[in-house]
Order: C-alpha cells, then structure tokens, then sequence
C-alpha cells in the first residue's frame, strides 16, 4: 500500500519510552487514516473502565495516505482521545504543517500514553524522542509557546499547544497548532493531564510516494481549479461569517441560548459587515488552495484599535460567542474569540455554557457565586470575565469549566431543562427544530452534537428531500452524510471540498486509488464509512452508551415552537428506523452479523496494544 508507512510511535511519558509498532495494511484499507484509524487506534489503547484523565488514557495524533500528496486541503491531522467532557469517543481535526511533519517521521501516527512527573515538552524528531522541563512556559498562550519553542528548537519544528485552560484541566480545553484549534471534545484536557505543555515535531524524512504520481499530479490540479470555483466562493470571499445572515433571516439561528432562532440588531456581525469594519487579510491552512481563514482587527471596550492584535473568526465562534448569548457588539464577540483561542477553549462549549448559566439568573437559580458574578444575556464585559475565569477555573468559572451538561447536574434547580447538548457536547448554531435531517444527526452522533459529523443539514437546506418526505428517506439521507463525512475525515480532506465533487464517494476513491494503489469504488468507500462509524459506535458502548444517549435536548422537542417540526415521538421513530437501516438491534448494539459484514469482529481482535 503506498502513502503510507505501515507503522505508528507510542510513547510512554512516565517511562520517557517510545517503541514502534506495525499496522497492518488491511487495517489501514479498512480504516483509511485520519479519524478512521484513529478510532481504531483509541479502541486499543483505551479499554472499557480506562477513565479520560487516567495516565493510561491515550492521546492520538493520526495522518492519512493524502497528506504530503498535493491535494488540496489534504493537511488535516486528526486527534483523539476519550473525551473528559462526554465519556465517550473524542475526536478532533485540525489543519496544520503538523501533520506533515509527522508524517515525514516515518510513522503515520503517535499515540501517547503515561504523565510527566513535571510540566514538559515532548519532542519528536523523527523517530527519536525527548522531554524537556516546560515550567517557564506554564500560563503562556500557544502562539508565545510556539513563539518560545521554536526560537530554542529551531524554526523547523511544528508545535501542538495547550493554554491555560489545558493546564487547568478545562473538560473542553483544546489542542493550539500553527493557529489552528483540534477544539472540541476536550483533547486539551487529556494532554493537561498528561502534564504536556506542548509537543514539537520535526520530520526530515521523505514522504512515502504515491503509486500513480502522473494521474494523481492531473487530478490534483483539477481539483485545486474546481475549490476556485462558486462552490467556495462565499468561504474565500467572507469566510464563514457569511453563514450568519442568512441562518437569521431563515429564523435557524440559536440565540438567547435557544430561547429563540432569531435576534435582532446582529447587522454589526454580518460577514459582509465584519469584512468592511474589522477584516484585515485572510490565510489559507496548509496545503489549501480555498483560504477560508479571514481575521480580523481587535478593539479595546472603548473602540480604540490594537495595534498589530488579529484573531481569525468563524461561524461557529460568531454564534456561540454573540447571538447565543444575546451579544451583538462585534467588538466584543472578536475578543471573546480571541480570549478562547488563547486559552485553548472550544469556542461553542464555552458560549453554550455561558448562555445556560445567563438563563439560570434569569431563572433565579442559586449557582453558589454572587447574583451579579452571574452574567445575563447581552452583557459583553460580563463574558468576556467569564471566560477568563473558566479558562483558569475561578470563581463561576470553576462551576462552568465542566461544561453546561456537568454543572447543571451540579446545582439541579431544574436548570437540566435547559442544557443544549448531546452526550454531554454542546449543539452547533443550527437550530434543529427547522431542520429534522440534521436533528437525527446530531442524536446520533456519536461524539456528541455535531454538524462536522454529519452535514445532513444540506439535505433540509436544499430540495433533496421534500419537507414531508417519508422518515425512511429522511433516514437514509442522514446516514449517507454521516458515511460521506467519515470518509472526509478519515482522507483528511476539508469539508468545504465535498460540493467540488459530482459524486464524492466514487471520485474520492479513484484518488485514493492513484495514491495508494489500493483498487476502491464509491460503494467500497461508503462501507469503510459505516465501519468507521460503527467502530465508533463500538468504543461508546464499551464505555457505557445505552440507546438513551442518542436523544435531543427537551427544548428543541418542545411543543412549545409550533414552528418545530420535531417531537419525541417522531425521534423515536427515526431512531427505529435508523438502527435497523445501521445494522443495529432495538437498543442501537450492531448486530453480530453486521460486525461479520464489516469485518469489526476480525478488525477489532487484530487491534490489541501491545503490552
């Protein structure tokens, strides 16, 4: 199998070890890269009863055959771990040099286990390791460690941070790379518990070479001419601020935490607007022809500029961070975006969390601080506090830092009622209640509330399926698109490609052919992304999943919206339908049969970690 060195690094911090296994090239047919071979990787590493923050707990760093290839976007390094916010499957992508860069060491990927007696750096250079102090780094931003790393190491090496809210061990901490965020499920926690500031990787190797370089070199300068075309054109024009305006006028935009799918006064916040007023230049991720990153100009409260200071912006920021919690001020909303990535927080788990303890005062819930250290929905200088004070777990903020899901089982009041969330993961800003395809998806998902899992949300945006469609249809929709999104993930590729293909499963596999040499069809592909989706449903259940964790929050099945098109007796009846169109039993385990279809029960045997 070409592209792909057949081999992954575990290192051992407690022991300051590193050894080298093999990985069969069936598995890596099977499990493609990515998040796909990560979910492979994370079953082994971390049986049932193994808790996220133990030493034993793996972290994964995971390539893919794409990577150092010339497709375009083909730089996403995905990283994994059990999630310390949900409990279950924790998987992240992040587009960085990273990910080349380990690549180019040999492996295709690194999987961390044990805890540093001290804060350290861990240091990769091809397939040798160091670790080093990192006390002198402790309270400092990504971007200053980096900053910091590179002038000791050498510009060479690529750096994976943690701020201080990995450090505090924020259950929703992320992973800083080249300014980019591996943001949600908690992955910073997992490395803050490993006592690892960062870690810095440098690959002088050569990548491993495709089988079909002429037909691939072809292929990828078309692709590369089709991501500059309109199917893109609003990301490379605006970003995706753009989503913004028309989420509103559509009433699908989440604000006043769900309390209502539209907000007034948000022209400020439009992309249109925030490119006129803030915007100061773009960046494209490694590798990416598309550059969806704009950034933005900060401001102090008093409208005075920054000098120098930028933060880049995106949708889902925008939202969590301003309408979400009833802000407006497009001053305040970049800060507050800034302050999270500075932190490393995920930006929606910190708004949505923020957002339920605005509706707890509202409420009059007792949240153990003073009334007026709760913020209320509007204040700007109130969240931007709050996220200072979750990022270093003081005051409210120690209550906040364990996500919306653990503190409203921490005070009870009835505030249950309004956590928005999923497996203990907090919803995307796209409001379900118009959108049934996407709702299903989000149940579903099997790392908590996501649209990056799914994108079924096109279906209802588009004329797909007609909004009376059969729930079977609506069924089959959602589970594609969660097959076509594994398959992305696991080739590493950005989503924003997925409109440049006419017919992504069969043309992504005609390039994972030219690459690896591996003969793949469409169909092919689609079942190696429902057995990435099932082995991740697997890891769930052995980690205690029922077919309760696959539900919507009360409000969005609320009644109370006659504009909803969901009830609990419609995600019932989905939920039947999507088991038995998944293989699965009344209670959601995959059957043995499908499991023998699959090959899971030889796939699964085969992944044992190595004592």
């Amino acid at each position: 199998m070409h592209s792909v060195h057949g081999q992954y690094l575990h290192i051992d911090l407690s022991h300051g070890r590193m050894a080298i296994y093999p990985i069969a090239e069936s598995v890596q047919q099977a499990f493609l890269g990515g998040i796909g071979l990560g979910a492979w990787l994370l079953d082994a590493w971390c049986p049932a009863g193994t808790e996220p923050l133990h030493p034993d707990a793996p972290l994964i760093f995971v390539s893919s055959p794409f990577i150092g290839t010339g497709l375009t976007t083909a730089s996403k390094l995905a990283v994994l771990a059990r999630s310390p916010q949900t409990g279950f499957i924790g998987d992240s992508l992040t587009s960085s040099y990273l990910a080349i860069s380990l690549k180019r060491c040999g492996v295709d990927a690194i999987v961390i286990t044990g805890q540093c007696p001290e804060w350290s750096v861990l240091i990769v250079e091809n397939q040798e390791i160091r670790i080093e102090p990192a006390q002198d780094l402790l309270g400092t931003s990504p971007d200053s460690t980096s900053e910091q790393l590179r002038d000791r190491l050498g510009k060479q090496f690529r750096i994976a941070a943690i701020g201080e809210a990995g450090e505090n061990l924020v259950r929703f901490a992320a992973i800083s790379n080249d300014g980019r965020l591996a943001g949600r499920t908690g992955p910073g926690c997992v490395m803050g518990s490993k006592r690892l500031k960062a870690m810095a990787v440098r690959g002088s190797g050569r990548l491993p070479v495709v089988a079909d370089p002429e037909t691939l070199g072809q292929a990828a300068r078309a692709l590369s001419r089709r991501s500059l075309g309109p199917e893109t054109a609003k990301y490379r024009e605006l970003g995706t601020a753009a989503n913004l305006a028309f989420f509103n006028k559509m009433s699908m935009l989440p604000s006043r935490n769900f309390q209502a799918s539209q907000l007034d006064g948000l022209e400020g916040l439009h992309g249109e607007a925030l490119h006129a007023t803030h915007r100061t230049d773009k960046n494209a991720c490694a590798a990416c022809t598309i550059g969806c990153e704009h950034h933005y100009a900060l401001r102090s409260s008093s409208g005075e500029g920054k000098s120098g200071s930028t933060v880049r912006l995106e949708y889902e920021s925008l939202y969590a961070l301003g309408p979400l919690c009833g802000i407006n001020d497009p001053d305040i909303v970049l800060q507050a975006a800034r302050l999270c990535d500075d932190l490393t927080m995920d930006s929606i788990t910190t708004g949505a969390t923020i957002a339920w303890a605005m509706e707890c005062r509202e409420n009059g819930v007792d949240l153990g601080v003073p009334k007026h250290e709760i913020p209320t929905f509007g204040d700007g200088d109130a969240l931007l506090r709050v996220i200072g004070e979750i990022g270093q777990r003081r005051g409210l903020g120690d209550l906040l830092a364990d996500g919306s899901r653990a503190a409203a089982r921490g005070v009870g009041q009835g505030s249950e009622s309004w956590t928005l969330d999923v497996k203990g993961l907090e919803l995307p800003g796209y409001d379900p209640r118009k959108l049934p395809t996407l709702a299903l998806g989000l149940a579903v998902a099997t790392r908590g509330a996501c649209h990056n899992r799914s994108s079924a949300y096109e279906v209802d945006l588009s004329d797909q399926l007609a909004p009376d469609a059969e729930l079977e249809a609506r069924v089959q929709a959602a589970i594609r698109a969660e097959d076509q999104a594994s398959i992305l993930d696991s080739l590493n590729l950005c989503k924003f490609l997925r409109h440049c293909f006419d017919d992504l499963p069969a043309e992504s596999a005609h390039l994972l052919e030219q690459v690896t040499g591996v003969p793949a069809d469409g169909e092919t592909l689609l079942a190696t992304g429902e057995r990435i989706n099932t082995l991740k449903r697997l890891f769930n259940i052995s980690h205690g999943w029922t077919r309760d964790d696959d539900w919507l929050p009360s409000r969005v099945l609320s009644s109370e919206n006659s504009q909803s098109l969901l009830s609990p007796d419609w995600l019932t009846s989905a939920l039947d339908i999507y088991y038995r169109q998944r293989g699965c039993d009344a209670h959601g385990i995959p059957t043995s049969a499908s499991l023998s279809r699959l090959q899971l029960d030889h796939l699964r045997e085969s992944a044992s970690a190595p004592a």
